[in-house]
């Protein structure tokens, strides 16, 4: 009984750890999401570069709203012929953490 106790609260504690994790910056998400293999800072690859993006985009307060379903959703034909994949798997608060980054001109801070 002991060992299954403290079995219980060593789990409970690594869970709660995880639950307090800091958010990941935009760079770590735009790595772990595979965006900087299309997408660099200042200079087009594959997909426009997020300086572009963020001058296109400057004055429209429909923007981040717009980006965000761009992100979710994928896009094609805005920046070009090559599809852009949707990226799921990102929650609302990491897409908003993107878009928000992006819309800065993806700044190294």
């Amino acid at each position: 009984m002991r060992y299954l106790f403290i079995a219980l609260a060593a789990s409970v504690a690594s869970a709660s750890a995880v639950a307090q994790a800091p958010p990941a910056s935009p760079q770590q998400l735009a790595k772990q999401h595979n965006c900087l293999a299309c997408h660099a800072a200042a200079t087009k690859l594959v997909g426009p570069s997020y300086q572009d993006v963020a001058a296109k985009y400057r004055d429209d307060p429909k923007a981040p709203e717009y980006l965000a379903t761009k992100i979710k959703q994928g896009s094609s034909g805005v920046w070009g012929p090559v599809p852009m994949p949707p990226n799921a798997g990102l929650n609302d608060a990491e897409v908003k953490t993107l878009v928000d980054w992006i819309l800065a001109g993806a700044p190294d801070k």
